[in-house]
């Protein structure tokens, strides 16, 4: 086994990419070419002369090496000497340690050295000694670009420019630049920028690429945009490169027409374009709504054959959770695992959010669960997340589990926020106890009951029929100086169709002090006065009076006040008021094969004083002698409520029992109460009596 070992003059590199085309591949190969001959080119930074010692099998030969040009112009034959040499005897040692490589190994720990903090301008001078008085341009490049301190690399800087009059300095300045690049320090780079034109030197495309991406990388997307259209001023053009990391800056920037304009640039002229333009788009996307595009995006990339990252498969889930897309979210989620991708802190905490916003509550408690499973601690934000859920999806035993856990954690205690959660679970399930205590725990850890809390609360003893205490929270709620909104007494309202007659006055009270047109309909219909016009028109303006999210709320609880008081006529009226206020939509419908009637999103009063209404309308088509068609349904939902083992379907189902009417549950169509011509037509006759009517 033989070596070639040959010294060659180190040539300057005169291309504008620095370090990477400094150093010739040939002059620094150290890897063997084949199994019976290994080679080695070692680069001397000699400049006369090109010694080649190479080993052929057996034989020893010289021969003479062809001319070069020495300094002066004159033509020299410089003799050279082929010697075989065995690897491992002292002298290949010797003449390794001569090559370019070894130089090159002794300069990194320079520059090493270099990156030492506390270190005075003579300590870096006196570093800088150590490499001799025959430096080259090279040495100075490979010193710089193995930098990481700033402070050091403008004296190092200083220190080359006075050792020598570099070739091409702008290539000693993109270096520089480089290492304020890796610190993240736009304001010395800038600094050094207008330095490098007070002495002549013109930037190229490295520099402005090398400003650029210091920009990003300082997550200051204004300022790369005002780099790169500085370019033109100084004669150089952007690269495919520049061009696509700008899609990510003026992306960034808040320039989405820009961004998209070079976008589809880039899809016309193939760019390359890397992932984290990518995930620059999909996030476009999402903060301005458009998901589809978020998704036309991550196709379009895989397409081109770029491999997502971890990036973009946490910008698109976080996209997809504030889309309410859950579905997607796992089919993506499920996408990232199959090509090999492990989740982290970040996919973890974008699928919480994506199910939990979305209610998906099993698959957010899975997630929840593995996260716990990995050691990854939750912060305040996810925590309250999965809290919000839980309370609008009913799981209390599962809330309780993830509070306990929360308190539990060093780092992360329950806010206003959690606390409210936990109230409105306990509320909502009748835990007087449980929610008075977690009240106490709020204002202990320093937290002010708020209207939400309070809301919850009120809610809490109207379900526990304990009046006086509503009232105690209501006047708690004055006393902090806050008003009462809408959606607080609408809860007010609630509660009253829960309340005993004989102490609705309590209430009455207490909804006139928080909205006084409500309060006047309510006082109405307790004390049972007043004409139908009269009734009719305070109810028009109260409904007109108040925000759209809360009609509904209000006109159902207000008919089921009147069924609780046997107020037919007036639960009667609020219907009908209703429907000519469109607060109640598509109630019925009619075709040539069915009747049906809707009571989806009823409340149970206001659901019966609707059949009522029907069972009427049916009875006097009968009577007129309109057909009827073959069949007539109920529909009242599926669903229960979330706090509930009942749903209006159960309920709704004892009642038609009561009134012995022939409508039965469809086996095959879930919320669905179905019956023909002929039993309906027989049933609404048997009922022509006014004292079955009257019933």
């Amino acid at each position: 086994m033989a070596y070639h070992v040959s010294s060659t003059p180190s040539s300057l590199f005169h291309n504008r990419h620095t370090l990477s085309h400094s150093l010739s591949s040939s002059s620094r190969k150290l890897r063997p070419t084949n199994s019976d001959i290994h080679t080695f080119n070692l680069a001397f930074p000699t400049l006369h002369s090109r010694i080649s010692l190479q080993l052929n099998h057996v034989s020893l030969q010289e021969t003479q090496s062809p001319k070069i040009e020495s300094p002066d112009g004159n033509s020299e034959s410089p003799s050279k000497s082929y010697i075989w040499v065995n690897p491992s005897s002292p002298r290949a040692s010797q003449l390794r340690k001569k090559s370019y490589d070894s130089r090159y190994a002794s300069l990194v720990k320079v520059a090493e050295s270099l990156n030492s903090t506390g270190l005075s301008e003579s300590d870096v001078i006196g570093i800088l000694k150590g490499l001799g008085d025959r430096v080259l341009e090279q040495d100075a490049v490979v010193v710089l670009n193995n930098m990481v301190n700033p402070e050091n690399a403008l004296l190092v800087l200083k220190y080359f420019q006075q050792r020598f009059k570099p070739k091409r300095e702008v290539v000693l300045y993109n270096v520089t630049l480089k290492v304020f690049r890796k610190c993240k320090d736009l304001e010395r780079a800038e600094k050094l920028f207008y330095e490098m034109l007070e002495r002549g030197v013109k930037p190229d495309n490295v520099t402005f690429s090398t400003m650029i991406s210091c920009a990003r990388m300082c997550y200051l997307p204004d300022k790369a945009v005002e780099w790169f259209e500085k370019m033109p001023t100084f004669g150089c053009n952007p690269d495919d490169v520049t061009y696509s990391a700008m899609i990510d800056a003026y992306g960034r920037a808040g320039n989405v027409d820009k961004a998209f304009s070079l976008y589809d640039r880039a899809r016309t002229e193939k760019w390359r374009i890397d992932p984290v333009t990518f995930a620059t788009l999909i996030k476009i996307h999402g903060q301005s709504g458009n998901y589809d595009g978020c998704l036309n995006v991550y196709e379009e990339m895989k397409a081109i054959g770029v491999k997502p990252n971890m990036v973009i498969y946490n910008t698109l889930l976080d996209a997809m959770g504030r889309a309410k897309r859950p579905w997607q979210a796992k089919k993506i989620y499920r996408e990232m695992i199959s090509k090999g991708s492990s989740p982290n802190w970040v996919t973890y905490a974008s699928l919480l959010r994506a199910f939990g916003r979305a209610r998906y509550g099993d698959d957010a408690l899975t997630v929840y669960k593995e996260m716990k499973e990995k050691g990854m601690e939750l912060n305040v934000i996810l925590y309250n997340t999965l809290l919000s859920m839980c309370a609008d999806i009913g799981y209390t035993d599962q809330a309780i589990e993830i509070f306990k856990d929360m308190k539990s954690s060093e780092t992360w205690k329950p806010d206003s926020w959690t606390f409210s959660s936990m109230i409105t679970i306990y509320s909502c399930s009748g835990k007087v106890s449980e929610a008075e205590r977690t009240l106490n725990e709020m204002v202990e850890a320093g937290f002010q009951p708020n209207i939400f809390i309070l809301t919850s609360l009120i809610q809490c003893y109207g379900k526990a029929k304990r009046t006086d205490d509503v009232v105690r929270a209501f006047n708690q709620l004055v006393e902090l100086g806050i008003t009462p909104d809408e959606r607080f007494c609408g809860c007010l309202l609630n509660v009253m169709t829960q309340t005993p007659k004989d102490e609705l006055s309590k209430l009455t009270g207490c909804i006139e002090r928080g909205n006084e047109k409500l309060g006047y309909v309510v006082r109405l219909l307790v004390e049972k006065q007043d004409s139908s016009e009269n009734f009719k028109k305070e109810a028009s303006e109260l409904f007109n009076s108040v925000g759209s999210d809360v009609k509904k709320a209000y006109c159902n609880c207000l008919i089921d006040l009147c069924v609780n008081l046997d107020l037919l006529e007036r639960a009667c009226e609020l219907l009908d008021l209703g429907l000519t206020l469109e607060i109640y939509t598509d109630i019925q419908s009619r075709s040539p094969t069915q009747w049906s009637l809707y009571l989806k999103g009823l409340s149970l009063g206001a659901a019966l004083t609707a059949l009522h209404v029907w069972i009427n309308d049916l009875s006097r088509s009968l009577e007129s002698g309109e057909e009827l068609p073959p069949l007539l349904g109920i529909n009242t939902g599926h669903g229960k409520h979330k706090y509930s083992d009942k749903g209006l379907a159960s309920v709704f189902e004892s009642h038609l029992k009561e009134v012995d009417a022939p409508f039965h549950e469809a086996p095959d169509k879930v919320g669905w109460f179905l019956t023909t011509k002929v039993a309906v037509t027989s049933w609404l006759e048997s009922r022509r009596s006014p004292e079955v009517v009257a019933a």
